[in-house]
């Protein structure tokens, strides 16, 4: 099995695991948050190391957005106590990540599948900047929608190959 189809199964149970049983404490959730974020900033590197060869400057954007969504992860894994009452701020921090990697995908992809799944990225990290606004108080939806994204790239990732 290709690593594309490991990653692939990997971000679907993930995006399961996180859709499936909703945190209910501000703590829980920054270590959701950031545990996602890793994974994310991981995913975004490798994406950015593999297309380096093609797109020199796209290949740049995607590793340092990798590298600051691997900061925050930890800043939000280490952070916990500080982090409990930014929890709005998570929103519009992982809806911007989102955007990009959505937009940074969408440039670099060129097959139907994997820019559809780019456009599930982007629309993702919009409306959870739109949430950011109106559910600053019920930070689980955070949990929900990177489990949505989480599966949409897993299940790319897997048709891709």
């Amino acid at each position: 099995m290709g690593i594309n189809k490991t990653a692939g199964i990997l971000s679907i149970i993930i995006g399961l695991i996180f859709i499936v049983f909703p945190m209910f404490s501000a703590g829980l959730v920054s270590v959701i948050v950031g545990l996602s974020l890793l994974f994310f900033g991981i995913s975004a590197v490798f994406m950015g190391w593999n297309m380096r060869p093609a797109f020199n400057g796209l290949s740049i954007v995607a590793i340092i957005i990798g590298i600051l969504a691997i900061i925050f992860g930890f800043l939000f894994l280490f952070y916990i106590d500080a982090v409990s009452f930014l929890i709005g701020i998570q929103f519009y921090i992982v809806g911007i990540i989102m955007i990009v990697f959505g937009i940074t995908g969408l440039i670099s992809k060129m097959t139907k599948i994997s820019a559809f799944s780019s456009i599930l990225v982007l629309i993702m990290g919009i409306l959870l900047i739109a949430l950011a606004a109106f559910a600053m108080n019920n930070p689980i939806y955070i949990a929900i929608v990177i489990g949505i994204v989480l599966i949409i790239e897993g299940v790319g990732l897997i048709i891709e190959n």
